[in-house]
């Protein structure tokens, strides 16, 4: 019993011993390590040498050049707007040109020639649509970009003037009557789209008026 008892203390000592203990004289209780400050420690758990507080960030992630705005421009977003109208138009085409091409075989039995007018119908719709929505992405992109660069300003009124000229363009070979519609309809679908985006700033705004 000694001698294994003699073995066990001569392994702690050595273990104490090895990662720079020298056996009991390194042993501390719990009350005598309660008052010890952890320097650079973090309160929130003692597994952790770095200070939390360094890890909220109460500046911006980026930096920017001098002068640079922290949104993008339309410039930057029309390339988005594009492409997303070209996807948006060729999803919504396919669609649609499927159920025309269900709608006009539906007399006819399944069978190769019609699987193959359904297809040319989900095509020929898929590449119309992505063309119109392209098209009109395009042009309402490029009035964008040119009113910004006019006014000097980014505001709504850029959005629906640029809406408007948008839908006259576009309808104008359709004369005075189909430039009005046109530009009516750019009005009326920028509009609403200004106060969606602006929804909660309203909201907001009239609570404080109400209060």
């Amino acid at each position: 019993m000694d001698g294994s008892g003699g073995n066990s203390n001569r392994s702690t000592g050595g273990l104490a011993g090895f990662f720079g203990g020298s056996g009991a004289g390194m042993s501390y209780s719990n009350a005598d390590l309660a008052g010890v400050p952890l320097t650079g420690m973090s309160p929130l758990s003692p597994y952790l040498n770095v200070d939390p507080r360094y890890l909220i960030q109460d500046t911006d992630e980026f930096i920017l050049p001098t002068g640079a705005n922290k949104t993008r421009g339309r410039f930057e977003l029309a390339f988005f707007t594009i492409g997303g109208c070209c996807i948006t138009g060729a999803a919504f085409g396919a669609v649609n040109g499927l159920r025309l091409g269900l709608k006009e075989t539906r007399k006819m039995a399944w069978s190769k020639p019609r699987n193959v007018q359904i297809l040319n119908m989900v095509t020929r719709q898929g590449a119309l649509w992505a063309n119109t929505l392209g098209s009109l992405a395009l042009l309402y992109s490029a009035f964008g970009v040119v009113i910004e660069k006019t006014r000097g300003a980014e505001d709504d009124i850029n959005t629906v003037a640029a809406g408007t000229m948008t839908g006259m363009l576009y309808k104008c070979t359709g004369g005075l009557r189909g430039v009005a519609r046109g530009g009516l309809t750019g009005l009326t679908l920028t509009t609403l789209y200004a106060l969606y985006n602006n929804w909660e700033h309203m909201k907001g705004s009239m609570t404080q008026q109400s209060l």
